[in-house]
């Protein structure tokens, strides 16, 4: 298996969903479908491989995501360099968006991340991380 495909994220507000991935990580929107029960508009990332589906669902009753429920724990995007995450987190936090400081991490793998909240999707915390041989991982820790 070479990568991933796309990952679906069920939203509790598809049109504030899509507005929210545009304005904050850039995303544009290259389809919608429509499904027994619900739709999904699909928003991808220009030259990236970023893929992501946001899924509204009929029977969805609002409630929000909590990690401990079995499911989708976290979603991790990726830079390219520490100072690509620099400016990522620079930005996302001057758009008012809620980040954690930036944590170094050098056992067992060396790397850098820091999570954010998304307010409009049923998962609550993403991380982006350098994916450089000398400072990235597939630890999957948010």
């Amino acid at each position: 298996m070479p990568g991933y495909n796309h990952v679906g994220i069920t939203v509790t507000n598809l049109e504030r969903s899509v507005r929210w991935y545009g304005e904050m990580l850039g995303l544009v929107q290259v389809m919608e479908e429509f499904y027994p029960g619900g739709r999904v508009v699909v928003m991808i990332r220009p030259g990236t491989a970023v893929d992501i589906g946001l899924d509204s669902h009929e029977r969805n009753e609002g409630e929000r995501f909590a990690p401990h429920r079995t499911g989708l724990d976290h979603l991790a995007l990726s830079a390219t360099t520490r100072a690509e995450l620099d400016a990522w987190h620079a930005y996302l936090t001057a758009k008012g968006v809620e980040c954690s400081d930036i944590e170094d991490i050098t056992e067992p793998l060396a790397f850098s991340l820091f999570s954010f909240k998304d307010p409009t999707a049923s998962h609550s915390r993403s991380s982006i991380r350098p994916r450089s041989r000398s400072v990235g991982s597939t630890r999957t820790t948010a």
